[in-house]
């Protein structure tokens, strides 16, 4: 089933019917068997439609995980050769600890729809799609959502201390277009797509298996916890493996659709912070 936070509420998309849910975001899923629960509030909701749907974060931080599919080191080993740090890359991706960085508050977050920001100080910009868990308070995993984790290359490669600088900014993180909460876990098999438009011309296009990933969710998730708590839980992006070529770089009304088995579409526009 999948949780759609909208303009005016929270919508329950469950097959082919849609359903009100008058209930606090964060109260509602925030808890242990969201599934279960969820299943057991449908016989007393009103039905409902969709429209104005927003990023499905209330209170939630939103954290990534770097450099955890084959890929995505070799991307950073690239980006990162003048300035002699590529083998750090290599290190973290066969690491027993992996990377965790924090990715934006909820109030920076852009949901389906709206902008996605690239920094007027880099030259090479690029969107990450990345399934991601949405891990609850007690540390489990509850569902799963598209995230798209913008990323400046230009700087992260002048320096990895830059990492913040790289991935930290206004508009850098998309999630959406639902909460998709399963029964069971989403299978290995799942596909992550990535397509990139420019002036209606498809600039990139790839897709991958979440099996790629050389870490699990659990393991993610457990190492995000270890020292830290999220009051009303927190999304985790689990890393990437689509890379658009070193020679592309995202401009200003780029259109970047990433789709995800069962989950859906995210869909935005790439523009500058027009405020600063």
């Amino acid at each position: 089933m999948k949780l759609y936070k909208t303009l005016n509420g929270i919508v329950l998309g469950y097959e082919d019917s849609l359903y009100e849910v008058e209930q606090d975001w964060d109260t509602l899923v925030n808890r242990d068997h969201l599934y279960g629960f969820l299943l057991g509030l449908m016989p007393g909701l009103k039905t409902a439609t969709l429209s104005g749907i927003c990023a499905p974060v209330g209170g939630q931080e939103i954290w990534a995980a770097g450099v955890t599919y084959s890929r995505s080191m070799e991307a950073r080993m690239e980006e990162s050769k003048e300035s002699g740090a590529a083998d750090l890359y290599d290190r973290v991706y066969h690491a027993a600890r992996p990377e965790l960085f924090f990715k934006s508050a909820a109030c920076r977050v852009s949901g389906p729809g709206e902008p996605v920001y690239i920094r007027k100080d880099s030259a090479w910009n690029v969107p990450e799609p990345e399934l991601t868990l949405f891990i609850n308070s007690n540390g489990n995993i509850q569902g799963y959502t598209a995230g798209n984790d913008m990323s400046s290359r230009s700087i992260e490669g002048e320096n990895a201390l830059y990492l913040p600088q790289a991935k930290i900014y206004d508009r850098s993180a998309a999630i959406g277009p639902c909460l998709y909460v399963p029964e069971s876990p989403v299978a290995d098999d799942t596909e992550i797509a990535m397509s990139i438009f420019r002036k209606g011309e498809t600039m990139y296009h790839d897709a991958v298996k979440i099996s790629r990933m050389k870490r699990k969710h659990e393991e993610l998730a457990g190492y995000l916890f270890r020292e830290t708590s999220f009051e009303h839980g927190c999304y985790l992006m689990t890393g990437t493996c689509l890379v658009p070529p070193n020679e592309f770089t995202l401009k200003p009304g780029d259109v970047v659709e990433i789709s995800i088995d069962a989950i859906g579409t995210l869909k935005n526009t790439v523009s500058h912070n027009s405020h600063r």
